[in-house]
């Protein structure tokens, strides 16, 4: 199973970016997705989550500091997952990983909990600054 994140840069605050997930090796729409960030300085704590989706795409959650300002969506054509990002602001620096589990066996449809996932890619950076 691979999960290959991209898009990630350096962007100015107020900016925009699109991240990708594109996921090899599994049955891509029988899987939750979730997007996570590990800030600078933060590599040895829990990956934050950011936002989680369910595996039709139909139900999705957003961490409080990003909503209205990500959207997470995903393809099940194209096995990639997408994280759009507008507003960016400092605090966002960080790096963004997508992560995937199978919700069977009384698994929720979605979750922001990391330790559920089964999957991690490999992150990619954003950085926010002027």
């Amino acid at each position: 199973v691979q999960l290959q994140a991209s898009g990630g840069g350096l962007v100015q605050p107020g900016g925009s970016l699109r991240l990708s997930c594109a996921a090899s090796g599994l049955a891509f729409d029988d899987y939750a997705l979730g997007w996570f960030r590990q800030a600078p300085g933060k590599e040895r704590e829990t990956p934050e989550g950011v936002s989680c989706m369910s595996k039709s795409g139909r139900s999705s959650y957003y961490e409080d500091s990003v909503k209205g300002r990500f959207r997470m969506s995903r393809d099940n054509e194209k096995n990639t997952a997408y994280l759009e990002m507008k507003d960016l602001k400092s605090e966002d620096t960080a790096v963004y990983y997508c992560a995937a589990f199978e919700p069977k066996g009384g698994r929720s449809a979605y979750s922001i909990d990391p330790s559920i996932y089964d999957y991690w890619g490999q992150g990619t950076q954003v950085t926010v600054s002027s």
